[in-house]
């Protein structure tokens, strides 16, 4: 059965960082791509970066230049640096495990209980 547990949520203040972890139980980790999603209060879950199994990476424009996403296959865990945070990054941020294919990320549809962060101003 696959796993996925995130943690390293938290209250910040605006222009502070946070990284976040979660760690996938799931055969051979190193061959799927992974994602990270986020949903504000009264919103709905929205995908914000993704990395393949090459490493390759890509953000959307809210989060690009400020957060990091990247992998270590050895610990089968994933990780999002998140720099100069804002109010608005304010959400429950949950990882995702999946493929790249085609150019697109597709989601296996298992999640975890997801990890809160708050940003105050």
């Amino acid at each position: 059965q696959v796993q996925l547990v995130e943690s390293g949520g938290g209250l910040v203040q605006e222009g502070e960082s946070l990284t976040l972890s979660c760690v996938v139980s799931i055969n051979v980790f190193a061959r799927y791509a992974l994602a990270w999603y986020r949903q504000a209060p009264g919103k709905s879950r929205s995908r914000i970066s993704h990395i393949t199994m090459t490493g390759d990476t890509d953000y959307v424009n809210e989060v690009k230049g400020r957060f990091t996403m990247s992998r270590d296959n050895g610990k089968n865990t994933v990780y999002l640096q998140m720099n100069s945070l804002k109010p608005e990054d304010t959400a429950v941020y949950y990882c995702s495990v999946g493929e790249y294919i085609d150019g697109s990320y597709r989601s296996r549809g298992y999640w975890g209980q997801g990890t809160q962060v708050t940003v105050s101003s």
